[in-house]
């Protein structure tokens, strides 16, 4: 069932209750109205005709002519008076159409005023005192025909009232939850637009206030997560295909050349060793596209170890020495580092040794001196590690571009390299809870400061 259709029926269903309740209501008050209105017309009557027959002293005809010549003359009207002993003094019921109940003579004599009906007729009894010892019983009955006419009247006019009221209900219903659906409408039809060569399209998020704007503003930041998201994807795949052509191009072509014609062992391991260096540079290229892989999976959710954030520093720090003996790396923990608790986090110890070889190798194969100077230093909450050089340094115009995969500024294409290192120590930080920022210039240098929060995972 479509939500037009759910809602207008819901529509139909508060709107039919209310008016079936306010009917009801109506119908049931005037009745109440209509029997109090007579009960008090009949007790009137009653009382008229006690007193022009017990104290005004006029006989049964009299009384008869002055009813007969009355305009307040109630429909089949029927006065019964009776003695203290019941005995009927006087009565208009020659036909006895109103039965007298022994009940009802019981309740009058103790004071109290009876109504009930007796077929058509509506009867009212009560007690008349003449005196302390004279009391009498007065009953007073007729039909309200005109009463009942009434309401069988508004019972009608109501019951049309209700079935026009739940047709304006149906449509009305009907328009407005097409009226209230229709920017969802608009959504899904501008959302059916949209595609994988399309996805720089966007909704129309109204006055972006109510629930449908927010909707709508909600989906186009995800459809800009998206756009973003596949225009890195094809990038990526792009760069990716680059970077692993070349050295595959290199080593298809030194073979074909090895194959021409036979050569001397020093060529064949000349050649060889060039073959070798491309295949390592591919298989550090897929090492890097699977660790680029991994980070983009991980999350600090994934992290169940404390590690000190210093002892992978220095851990770093030799394997990079002992490997490459032109590198000088200088490290200095600040006085505000006082105790090992300041240098623990939760996370990775192998994720977090990449990002800091990829940091400190970036520093010394950039500088002139091979030397990049390591500082260590904490306040409050957090405990930060600051990676400075002298080398070539990062135009200002490609700070932002250098986390992308594959990007390289333009003063470092000399350099060997892919581009994929600092996006994933980008990606390394932050899946630590941590942030990374870059202060740089062209030619001056470069200084990446990471800072984490301190967090640890309480030993049992």
């Amino acid at each position: 069932m479509q939500i037009r259709t759910r809602l207008t029926l819901q529509f139909l269903l508060i709107g039919a209750v209310i008016m079936i309740l306010a009917s009801f209501s109506i119908y049931f008050f005037s009745a109440r109205y209509r029997q109090q209105a007579f009960m008090e017309r009949l007790m009137a009557k009653a009382r008229i005709t006690s007193n022009l027959l017990l104290e005004a002293n006029l006989n049964a005809s009299m009384i008869e002519q002055l009813e007969r010549s009355n305009p307040n003359k109630l429909n089949s009207e029927k006065i019964i008076i009776l003695n203290s002993n019941d005995d009927i003094i006087f009565t208009t019921d020659y036909k006895n159409e109103i039965k007298l109940r022994y009940d009802v003579l019981e309740s009058i004599r103790s004071g109290r005023q009876v109504f009930y009906q007796q077929e058509e007729y509506e009867i009212m009894g009560s007690l008349y005192r003449l005196s302390v010892n004279e009391r009498f019983l007065v009953l007073a009955g007729a039909i309200d025909n005109e009463g009942k006419h009434h309401l069988e009247q508004l019972r009608i006019i109501l019951l049309i009232v209700c079935l026009i009221s739940i047709i304006i209900i149906t449509v009305a219903g009907w328009m407005y939850s097409g009226r209230a659906l229709k920017p969802i409408s608009d959504v899904i039809k501008r959302v059916e637009e949209i595609s994988v060569t399309s996805l720089n399209l966007r909704i129309d998020e109204g006055n972006a206030k109510d629930e449908i704007g927010k909707l709508a503003a909600t989906f186009n930041k995800m459809l800009s997560r998206l756009e973003k998201s596949f225009t890195m994807q094809k990038d990526f795949i792009a760069n990716a295909s680059h970077e692993l052509r070349t050295p595959l191009t290199a080593i298809n072509g030194q073979l074909e050349v090895l194959s021409l014609k036979d050569r001397t062992n020093d060529e064949y391991k000349t050649e060889i060793k060039s073959v070798l260096e491309d295949t390592r540079r591919i298989i550090d290229l897929a090492n890097r596209l699977l660790l680029i892989a991994r980070t983009s999976a991980e999350g600090p959710i994934s992290f169940n170890s404390n590690v000190r954030v210093d002892e992978i520093l220095w851990q770093t720090r030799d394997e990079l020495l002992r490997f490459n003996k032109n590198f000088h790396i200088n490290s200095n923990i600040d006085e505000s580092v006082e105790d090992e608790s300041q240098m623990t986090i939760t996370g990775d110890e192998s994720l977090l040794k990449v990002a800091f070889s990829n940091l400190i190798e970036n520093g010394c194969k950039y500088s002139n001196n091979h030397t990049t100077n390591v500082g260590l230093n904490s306040s409050a909450n957090t405990f930060r590690v600051t990676f400075k050089d002298n080398g070539i340094g990062i135009p200002e115009d490609e700070k932002l571009k250098v986390f992308e995969p594959f990007y390289r500024s333009r003063n470092a294409k000399t350099y060997p390299g892919t581009g994929i290192g600092l996006s994933i120590v980008k990606q390394i930080i932050e899946n630590h809870n941590g942030n990374i920022e870059l202060m740089s210039e062209a030619g001056s240098g470069t200084e990446i400061t990471v800072t984490f929060h301190l967090s640890r995972i309480s030993e049992t």
